[in-house]
């Protein structure tokens, strides 16, 4: 089969290698229709996530049809159409059990090589460094799903791949996000970054009560998206100062709840402090550029609450713990538990409360993937979501 191969730091080739197998009773394979590149795919391309290996296929949101299933596989048939969720996550641990689905304590096999930076590990992910399990991904022809009877959902053949497809990952992480803030009717929500999940992050508050949404953003095209998606208000970075602009549209008070949908690689306006944490990150003296998350924490009002579903991989500079402490802030965040989200969300969509296909901006043949990641990292022909269709 052809698959999507990380072959060092922007780096990518589409390559044939060998198809998956079953391994174990409880797998599925998985011939995929379509596929996307998430922002957090380019950390991989970018070099900031470790223990990749050359060669390893990527891809963690993907769907398809299931063409064969071992025999602990009862809730699936061949043929069925699923979307599978990002996190693999077996059910039946303690973690599972409470619906933490992305810290299930029993599917990553490298749990050794996380526990030593993180103190415990978090599930195993497709195509997501060797830390995360180093299970082959899904931007290929055909993926294996481990512990198939938990995480893949069937879904009806009248919605199209791009109404669907994004349960696997960022509709529901959006959706978590704004979940954890426990949004009230009238509150003020703010969202940093404007890419496909703080696009979703924005629809969500709305569905969930918010009365304003503010999106924070530096491209026009991604705050015209997330006033698409339902925004209120919204500020690009680069024009105006966002904590003063905060201050203002909430009369002095700051939002209810700031959401960080932007993780490691965070850009500043301001090169000299830009600066600092690029050449700290370069040289491994923290992992992370931690720009929008320190101004969420300030943003925020006394009491509100911090929700962080951006990714972050290990250690940051220069966190404003005391903010954090003596003003009585409430910090949320994971990887998204998507099993706990996948069918609510799907009746959402399916009930019309939202078509998640908005985020779609280019359509793309799997062999083109080295294309796609260009073109989505440094955001040309304005570009918000790259689907690529093996």
């Amino acid at each position: 089969m052809r698959a999507t191969q990380w072959m060092g730091k922007n780096h990518i080739e589409v390559n044939e290698v060998p198809d998956p197998q079953i391994l174990n009773d409880r797998d599925a394979i998985v011939k995929i229709s379509s596929t996307a590149i998430c922002g957090s795919d380019l950390h991989l391309y970018d070099g900031f996530i470790p223990t990749m290996r050359k060669g390893d296929i990527v891809g963690h949101e993907f769907m398809g049809e299931v063409v064969e299933l071992g025999k602990g596989v009862g809730n699936l048939k061949v043929g069925d159409r699923v979307v599978v969720p990002f996190p693999i996550a077996c059910g039946n641990c303690v973690a599972c059990e409470k619906g933490l689905f992305s810290v299930c304590e029993n599917s990553n096999p490298n749990a050794r090589i996380p526990e030593k930076l993180m103190g415990h590990a978090p599930c195993g992910i497709f195509g997501y460094s060797h830390m995360m399990g180093g299970y082959p991904g899904g931007q290929a022809e055909y993926a294996r799903v481990p512990f198939a009877d938990v995480g893949p959902i069937k879904v009806d053949a009248d919605l199209t791949d791009e109404q669907v497809l994004f349960l696997s990952d960022i509709f529901p992480t959006g959706y978590m996000g704004a979940e954890v803030c426990d949004i009230s009717p009238g509150d003020v929500v703010a969202v940093w970054g404007a890419g496909p999940v703080g696009q979703f992050a924005v629809a969500s508050a709305r569905m969930l009560g918010a009365e304003r949404v503010i999106a924070i953003d530096r491209f026009d095209y991604r705050l015209a998206k997330a006033r698409e998606a339902g925004a209120t208000d919204v500020l690009n970075y680069e024009e105006v100062d966002v904590l003063d602009a905060l201050q203002e549209i909430t009369a002095g008070r700051g939002p209810d709840a700031a959401i960080d949908c932007v993780g490691m690689e965070a850009h500043h306006p301001t090169a000299a402090v830009h600066a600092y944490d690029r050449a700290k990150q370069a040289t491994m003296m923290e992992t992370e550029r931690p720009h929008a998350l320190r101004e969420a924490i300030l943003a925020v009002k006394n009491g509100g609450t911090v929700s962080i579903v951006g990714v972050y991989g290990g250690l940051m500079d220069k966190f404003p713990i005391g903010s954090l402490m003596n003003r009585s802030l409430t910090v949320k965040t994971g990887q998204c538990h998507v099993q706990r989200y996948t069918k609510p969300l799907y009746e959402r969509i399916r009930n019309g409360d939202i078509d998640p296909s908005f985020v779609v901006s280019h359509t793309l043949p799997l062999a083109e993937a080295a294309d796609g990641y260009r073109m989505f990292r440094d955001k040309k022909d304005e570009c918000n979501k790259v689907v690529l269709k093996p």
